[in-house]
């Protein structure tokens, strides 16, 4: 079974009904039953024999991610993509007190990934969904609980991102068992490019005509979903060693340390 986080958005949706059309079972993972209901049924019209399951996750809430993890039982899941992704326009704390992108793009995949890693069979597939705004920033231990003074919309969102990518690569090391990548879809024409602001509208009509479809974007994803290779970024049409700007491995420890200790108190 292929686990999709963000089952119900653009990409997540596309993921899921290609996948299903390859005959794989899915479980959906989506904080929003209704819509994945909706999102199954129209996936259903298409693909009558797709095997396709619900269940409920949030990845802003720590405990809902260990509930979910402890309902799966060992080896019956094969691979696992991290898709789902938020960005947040104000700042805004989760009930566990984390910025609420950081909680959905990083310790919720972060948690639930760690959760699930041992209980996934030689050569399980994770792949985690990154950005190619991680180039823009830096981060180091400390830009894990970012503060209302220096939180910045997409400055935020790009090292949530760059946080992952980072454990994807530390993962890689750890787990040499798994096939752990990275994917990059590129510029989506999703609803996570609309920041919220008064301009958007502008900016729907000028640029999201030559942004990627969703089903395209998702594209380096499904093959991360399928190689034998590991610890790769997958972007565009071809897969390569992850770019040696990112190969910060004393900084993939410390981050990956500092992260082990604040979710330590959601993994008992």
């Amino acid at each position: 079974m292929t686990i999709v986080t963000g089952a119900t958005g653009a990409m997540g949706a596309a993921a899921v009904e290609a996948l299903a059309a390859e005959g794989r079972p899915v479980l959906m993972a989506c904080r929003n039953r209704a819509k994945a209901e909706s999102v199954r049924s129209d996936i259903l019209t298409r693909i009558p024999d797709a095997q396709l399951e619900i269940g409920d996750l949030d990845l802003s809430s720590m405990e809902s991610v260990r509930r979910f993890a402890e309902s799966l039982e060992s080896g019956s899941v094969s691979a696992l993509f991290n898709n789902a992704g938020t960005t947040n326009k104000e700042f805004r704390l989760t009930g566990d007190g984390f910025e609420n992108t950081f909680s959905v793009n990083y310790f919720g995949p972060w948690l639930l990934t760690r959760l699930l890693a041992d209980k996934m069979p030689e050569g399980g597939r994770i792949v985690n969904m990154v950005s190619l705004s991680c180039r823009y920033v830096r981060i180091d231990t400390d830009t894990l609980k970012p503060d209302e003074k220096t939180f910045g919309q997409i400055g935020n969102y790009a090292r949530s991102k760059r946080a992952l990518l980072s454990f994807t690569q530390e993962l890689a090391r750890r787990y040499p068992g798994l096939r752990v990548n990275a994917a990059d879809p590129g510029i989506v024409a999703t609803d996570l490019i609309d920041l919220g602001h008064w301009f958007d509208p502008l900016t729907d009509a000028i640029f999201k005509p030559f942004c990627k479809t969703p089903k395209s974007g998702v594209r380096p994803a499904l093959r991360a979903l399928s190689t034998e290779e590991t610890n790769r970024y997958f972007v565009g049409k071809a897969s390569r060693p992850i770019p040696r700007h990112y190969l910060t491995p004393d900084l993939d420890v410390a981050i990956w340390d500092a992260t082990e200790a604040i979710l330590s108190p959601f993994r008992a």
